[in-house]
């Protein structure tokens, strides 16, 4: 059976219009044991060659969906092209860390109204643990509903909500403001329970209800996946993927010294790793795994 490679916010649109006895195949009228497959780009923003790259691989119908980092410094680059591709399904992939050694952004709300969430140098700090030791929840709800305000204003029509590094999904009270604020602005976001409970131990099956989208399975090359095998991984994910709604989170970005520059000394997400990423869904044994 082919993967049928779906668009995310056509997804929305017809799931809340739908029956709720059906299931979100079914809704989009496709059968019961239809596979749904979301191909989903993240980081766009972060620098100019992985904005080239999702662009690239979005405009040639190789992905569905891709989502920004509003902090980043190419930020306007990518802000831009949504704005005048406002048929492009780019939503906002929220940001609370700043992981890079020497390529670090702060806060779009500004440090008087979110000191927490800053370190000393007035960045966002490089890791999880440091966020969830030190954020208070009011600088959370601020720093995230301006960095969804920044995008509008610049012209951004945002399709959906993510979370960069999974910054609001490993706290269950950053979840909460996640999806306050998903519902408040109307948009989808990721959602799925069990990737929650496996990678960041929170469950959040009482929180979700009817009208949220919650894919079955998110699939993403986790280190120490490497650029060798990377062609081997992702087809192996196509053949275990089960009927229902499924999304691959990928990282396309070009080798170049740019991307080596900004992922100095973090090689498990560099710049070799998101070129992988390119090539594997650029290529022909992508392709004929989606009809």
């Amino acid at each position: 059976m082919k993967i049928k490679c779906v668009f995310l916010f056509v997804i929305v649109l017809i799931y809340l219009r739908s029956s709720a006895q059906k299931t979100i195949q079914e809704r989009l009228g496709y059968s019961k044991d239809a596979k749904l497959l979301i191909l989903h780009a993240d980081d766009l923003g972060v620098s100019h060659a992985e904005d080239s790259a999702s662009i690239y691989l979005l405009e040639h119908g190789f992905i569905s969906s891709g989502s920004m980092q509003v902090p980043c410094p190419w930020f306007s680059e990518i802000s831009t092209y949504a704005a005048n591709h406002p048929n492009a399904d780019i939503g906002i992939h929220l940001t609370l860390t700043s992981e890079w050694q020497y390529y670090k952004w702060p806060s779009v709300a500004g440090k008087d109204k979110t000191a927490s969430l800053l370190n000393n140098n007035a960045y966002f700090y490089d890791d999880l643990d440091s966020l969830g030791k030190m954020a208070k929840l009011a600088d959370v709800e601020t720093e995230l509903r301006a960095q969804i305000e920044k995008a509008m204003h610049a012209g951004v029509h945002p399709t959906h909500l993510d979370a960069h590094m999974g910054c609001c999904f490993f706290n269950k009270d950053f979840f909460k403001i996640y999806l306050k604020l998903a519902h408040e602005y109307k948009l989808p976001c990721l959602l799925n329970v069990n990737a929650f409970k496996l990678f960041y131990h929170v469950d959040i099956s009482d929180l979700i209800t009817g009208k949220d989208v919650v894919t079955d399975n998110v699939f993403m090359a986790v280190p120490p996946a490497d650029a060798k095998n990377r062609a081997a991984l992702y087809t192996q994910i196509f053949q275990s993927i089960k009927p229902g709604l499924n999304c691959i989170l990928l990282h396309a970005a070009f080798d170049d010294d740019e991307m080596k520059a900004i992922t100095m000394n973090h090689d498990d997400y560099g710049a070799a790793w998101r070129q992988a990423d390119y090539d594997f869904f650029a290529s022909d044994a992508c392709k004929k795994n989606i009809s």
